[in-house]
């Protein structure tokens, strides 16, 4: 670049700083100041500053464009204080279940940020195992919808009926793959930067460590709560860590291959505690500077970022009516109950709570909510009403334990036909018309149910103690989780 042309940018980038400068509270520039000395310590000293890579993951939620407008003050204010300033990496991952909205938020807020020119920046997707230039515009590509639809449903088939209702695994293993890969492509980076509470760490550490079961994967990473162990316990599942199922299958590499580090040395620099302000107070920012839209009551009432509520509200209901004999209705008020304790729990407006009542609550319209959300699940997920229904029975682990029940259930036409499932599954040929009604009532091909026909439950999936439970709801309030003793409640009447 030109003299002249590095002096117009500067002048820009001075201009970002003092518009974000003037959002932030006497707390929130404490707390910066208080950011800049982390970095610095972490880095070995302001005069290696410039040596320094950190990766930010960015998701479009709240909490996150506005953790990342702090991350990028701290940058700018290095740079008027220090011959060069650490370089960033945003990256984000392309998920089936991610909404519109959430990269049109990333796209907005990088504008704001005025990353895009910026040669200390660099932003970046990852679709399919590949490593591309972050685009807006670009919808995740047809491989890259499969994949994950796939990765659903064998993790959440590996599972005991009367398990966990931990359906959405997949999102945890693939999100954790990415941190992974994320962390060490391209000459790598010194840190990751981590804003979640210590609740939301720990609930991502468990979920990974469920997954990473369910998947083959052993691990003897015991570590602590939080992420200060991440990478460790990424190092122990490896760089792929669905190879279990698909060894025979095919599955796109992690790619471009050449620009991967063999070696990671990715420390955690966690700064949840310097997030001093309130919901209130940060609305001038997101929605002034950085144009952040919201779906205020998606944000607030979801406890799952793989899945939205509506399409969670509505396994609820099928589970209710298919597996434990309820009827949909009741599933679905057991799914805005909790959801309510867990929002006054948080202290959130009561004019929240009306809003989950009036769409989730009304019986007159419960009828079109499960048609959105049915018709959502296919959009999104790539997975019908039936697909999922069969999903939650997981009847074809373990030598297809829990076919008959299934069948009886759901299909009873089809209890006759059921040697010949079993040789399906087997690997034996059978009529067209069997394999074709197996992959259409699972949305799995022959060969991937098969896989799962010769695979046992996950340890630990058929079922979670009282005892056990308790004890995780104590720790889990100890770390501050607002809805630790609703969520192990839901766990255990899940499967009862």
């Amino acid at each position: 670049m030109t003299s002249i042309h590095d002096q117009a940018m500067n002048y820009v980038y001075q201009q970002v700083l003092q518009r974000l400068l003037g959002f932030f509270s006497r707390a929130e520039r404490t707390a910066l100041q208080l950011l800049i000395q982390r970095l610095a310590v972490a880095a070995g000293g302001m005069g290696r500053i410039g040596e320094y890579k950190v990766l930010a993951i960015q998701s479009g939620t709240r909490d996150n464009c506005y953790t990342l407008a702090l991350l990028r003050a701290a940058q700018l204010i290095i740079a008027t204080r220090a011959p060069a300033t650490f370089q960033l990496r945003i990256a984000s991952l392309r998920l089936n279940g991610a909404s519109c909205a959430a990269v049109e938020n990333m796209h907005r807020t990088n504008s704001a940020l005025f990353v895009y020119d910026d040669p200390r920046v660099e932003v970046l997707m990852v679709d399919d195992r590949e490593v591309l230039p972050f685009n807006h515009l670009t919808p995740t590509s047809d491989a890259g919808r499969e994949s994950g639809r796939l990765n659903l449903l064998m993790i959440g088939h590996r599972r005991a009926w009367r398990g966990g209702f931990d359906l959405w695994d997949d999102g945890y293993l693939t999100t954790g793959e990415f941190y992974g890969q994320i962390a060490r492509w391209d000459g790598g980076v010194d840190a990751l930067l981590i804003a979640d509470t210590l609740g939301q760490q720990k609930q991502f550490i468990d979920g990974l460590k469920r997954a990473a079961t369910k998947a083959g994967l052993t691990h003897s990473y015991g570590g602590e709560a939080g992420y200060s162990g991440l990478f460790a316990l990424l190092d122990e599942l490896g760089s792929d860590c669905y190879h279990a199922f698909y060894a025979d299958y095919g599955q796109a590499r992690w790619r471009p291959q050449e620009r991967f580090e063999t070696c990671r040395r990715t420390a955690c620099i966690d700064i949840h505690d310097l997030l001093v302000s309130n919901l209130e107070e940060r609305w001038p920012l997101l929605t002034e500077f950085l144009r952040f839209q919201p779906d205020e009551l998606f944000a607030q009432i979801s406890d799952n970022e793989f899945v939205s509520p509506s399409i969670s509200a509505h396994v609820q209901g099928l589970q209710a009516s298919f597996v434990q004999g309820r009827d949909y209705e009741s599933g679905v008020a057991q799914y805005l109950q909790r959801a309510l304790v867990m929002m006054r729990r948080k202290r959130l407006p009561e004019r929240l709570c009306e809003q989950a009542i009036k769409v989730f609550g009304n019986p007159a319209t419960l009828s079109e909510l499960r048609a959105r959300a049915a018709a959502e699940a296919q959009k999104n997920l790539g997975l019908s009403e039936a697909q999922l229904v069969c999903l939650l029975f997981a009847p074809f682990i373990e030598r297809g334990a829990g076919l008959e029940r299934f069948l009886r259930q759901c299909h009873p036409g089809m209890l006759v036909a059921m040697p010949e499932l079993h040789r399906a599954m087997q690997g034996h040929p059978v009529a067209e018309q069997i394999m074709q009604w197996m992959m259409d009532v699972s949305g799995l091909p022959i060969s991937l149910i098969g896989r799962l026909y010769r695979m046992e439950w996950a340890r630990g999936s058929a079922g979670r103690t009282p005892e056990a439970l308790i004890q995780m709801a104590a720790l889990r309030n100890a770390l501050g989780d607002p809805d630790a003793d609703i969520t192990l409640v839901d766990e255990w009447s899940a499967g009862h």
